[in-house]
């Protein structure tokens, strides 16, 4: 890495040691909740105002998932652009209220509904458990595109990290018309490799926050065998084909094991003809868009997937 770590990362970062926390990978998955929950409004910011924010559920193959919908300000009554929104977490932790700030964000910048599931976690539910329910709010979307306000033919699908994976997983089902089509995925450092022999996890595997040991914990509650991790639906760099899936924007930090994984599918999805836009944060770790009250850059971030995505569909007309 030539780029030096960024001050905010490496605030954020001693703020971490200091505070000596449980490592996620040495308790179970009911306390990594518990302490993830602790931490996360610690560092983000305060909640940027949308124009309405309502909770219901609907009922989905594997029971009901609580969903929480946001509409941005100057959204439209009806014919406007909706965004599916994946939060991160390993597939373990993270639920609607750690990635609120980011669901704000893309309402307002994109002037969009934003509908973020609260998406089964393993090990209770294992693969393919979360990725049934972020499919079936997809088609939520699109037969309830009235009620939601939104064109059927305006919605994009974004998430980070682990959501980033789901993310770009729903883009290749959609592609293959097993969910409703995509007009964009914007991938957040996605996970998209779960062999983890990338040479990031090397580089990285210590000392960036997300750690090595730390990210096979979270796989091996996530997949149900071993026979899972070269399965694309949980590693989707290991696809057959990537042509024909929706324009994506991705964005890297320089300091994360998930960097090497997520350049390789960019530069796939640029080889496969896919319309690609790849932004690189060099001196930023892993999970930095969610720390809006350290790191400046976090909203950057999603000003840039939104004007890629927006690009996109300029170059659609």
């Amino acid at each position: 890495m030539t780029e030096r770590l960024d001050d905010s990362a490496r605030r954020l970062l001693d703020l971490s040691n200091q505070s000596h926390a449980r490592p996620i990978e040495t308790g179970t998955p009911l306390e990594a909740r518990i302490d993830y929950n602790t931490g996360f409004p610690t560092v983000q910011d305060v909640r940027e105002a949308v124009a309405s924010v309502v909770d219901f559920e609907i009922n989905g193959p594997n029971g009901p998932i609580p969903l929480r919908v946001y509409r941005g300000a100057c959204v439209p009554a009806k014919g406007g652009p909706g965004l599916l929104y994946l939060h991160g977490g390993g597939w373990v932790i993270g639920n609607l209220d750690s990635h609120d700030e980011i669901c704000r964000w893309f309402a307002n910048l994109a002037q969009c509904t934003v509908v973020c599931p609260d998406y089964r976690l393993a090990p209770e539910h294992k693969f393919p458990a979360g990725l049934t329910d972020c499919a079936a709010t997809l088609t939520f979307m699109v037969q309830s595109s009235d009620d939601l306000g939104i064109d059927p033919g305006r919605i994009a699908v974004a998430g980070d990290s682990a959501g980033g994976n789901l993310a770009a997983v729903l883009a290749l089902m959609s592609r293959s018309g097993e969910v409703p089509r995509l007009a964009a995925q914007l991938l957040i450092y996605p996970n998209t490799d779960a062999a983890q022999t990338a040479d990031s996890y090397r580089r990285y595997g210590e000392g960036f926050g997300l750690t090595a040991s730390a990210m096979r914990w979270f796989r091996d509650h996530y997949i149900r065998n071993e026979a899972d991790i070269a399965d694309w639906r949980v590693s989707p760099l290991h696809a057959e084909r990537l042509a024909g899936v929706a324009p994506a924007f991705v964005i890297l930090a320089g300091y994360d094991i998930l960097a090497d994984e997520g350049l390789a599918y960019a530069r796939r999805l640029e080889q496969e003809g896919v319309r690609t836009v790849l932004r690189s944060w060099p001196g930023q770790i892993h999970g930095f868009v969610s720390m809006g009250k350290y790191i400046p850059v976090a909203r950057q971030a999603v000003e840039e997937a939104v004007a890629a995505w927006q690009s996109f569909e300029a170059g659609s007309e």
